[in-house]
């Protein structure tokens, strides 16, 4: 029997707990997961490739999930997924606005390569607010991320914050 590999893509700008919680969950459904950490420039993002590879890398580290690898790729995803043999991507879903966008998607990769299916994992209720745009935003404007990352990433998170600088006057 062939191994099910599995493909989480994303930018992880930065990765977030629910981030995680998508990978340990998708890691349980996979022999082997690959966490194909991408670039999308127009979501402006606040971390370098290489500063969000090394980021994730060391986020799965923590983690102890023997399964799981971290790859950098900017191509289409059907066709990293081929080359990686995988024939599993996993989404992961907060809202029913993620639904929408990510079921077009999936359809689109059905079209390009049918043999690659689309898992969707609904984000754990405690963490389907988190997305990396808002972690963003609220650092940038002051707040508190704690909630929303990993103690290590809000150290990056922060050191990022203050080398830009902070938004907002009260």
């Amino acid at each position: 029997m062939n191994p099910r590999i599995g493909i989480y893509p994303g930018t992880f700008d930065p990765i977030t707990l629910g981030h995680a919680d998508i990978i340990r969950r998708g890691s349980k459904l996979v022999d082997r997961l690959i966490l194909g950490v991408t670039t999308n420039p127009s979501k402006n993002p606040m971390f370098t490739n290489e500063e969000r590879f090394d980021m994730v890398t060391r986020e799965v580290a923590n983690m102890g999930l023997s399964n799981v690898e971290v790859v950098g790729f900017n191509a289409l995803l059907v066709k990293f997924a081929q080359a990686q043999g995988a024939n599993v991507l996993i989404r992961g879903l907060r809202a029913v606005a993620d639904f929408e966008y990510e079921y077009q998607m999936a359809g689109m990769n059905q079209q390009l390569d049918d043999d690659i299916e689309t898992v969707f994992l609904m984000a754990d209720v405690s963490l389907q607010p988190i997305a990396s745009k808002l972690v963003k935003e609220i650092a940038l404007y002051g707040g508190d991320i704690a909630p929303f990352v990993s103690p290590e990433v809000r150290e990056e998170v922060n050191a990022r914050v203050e080398t830009i600088g902070r938004k907002g006057d009260l």
